[in-house]
């Protein structure tokens, strides 16, 4: 978290940067929503938002919690329990609506396709469909960080509420991770 490893309680807020390395996974339940970040994740917590820069998440939300990739961001069409998963690997953001439509939209940028390739790649994705997305063609050349710097490497953490009052949990799921050091000179 914030390029610290979490140790097993820890407070989440609004604008901090989460990481999960290989063979660990990360759960948000917030007022409304629970969002799962994946193993080998990197996103930051926004305000009814989660930023992703890589990795995958899956959302179930009855508060139209949205995901932004990039210039990209998913919506639920309705405040109705919503399911939706998205995915940023290589550049290519895969939304799967599960239960309930959910709307893709671009932002509008200074990069980016023609106005007729935006609209023509926007829309819903209705329950039980998928639809793929060419993040560098609609919007533009990366502009990315790097990352986070350590990943999360904890069981459980368990976030105290932001400004609004809003409890946060924020549960690590050990998934059989190896326990060896990626390096040698940085265990």
């Amino acid at each position: 978290m914030n390029g610290y490893e979490a140790r097993d309680s820890s407070a989440v807020f609004t604008g901090d940067l989460l990481e999960t390395k290989p063979g660990f996974s990360a759960s948000l339940t917030l007022e409304g929503s629970t969002v799962l970040l994946q193993p080998e994740s990197v996103a930051k917590l926004q305000e009814n938002m989660l930023v992703l820069d890589h990795g995958s998440v899956s959302v179930t939300t009855s508060k139209s919690f949205k995901v932004r990739v990039d210039c990209l961001t998913v919506v639920p069409t309705s405040d109705a329990w919503t399911q939706y998963d998205v995915t940023d690997v290589n550049r290519i953001v895969q939304v799967v609506a599960r239960k309930n439509d959910v709307y893709v939209q671009r932002e509008a940028a200074v990069r980016g396709p023609s106005p007729e390739t935006a609209a023509s790649q926007e829309g819903t994705v209705h329950e039980g469909e998928q639809h793929n997305y060419d993040e560098s063609e609609l919007c533009g050349a990366p502009g990315r960080p790097s990352g986070a710097g350590p990943a999360l490497n904890s069981k459980w953490i368990i976030a105290g509420g932001g400004a609004a009052g809003v409890g946060i949990l924020l549960c690590v799921l050990l998934c059989g991770g190896s326990k060896t050091p990626i390096s040698p000179a940085n265990p």
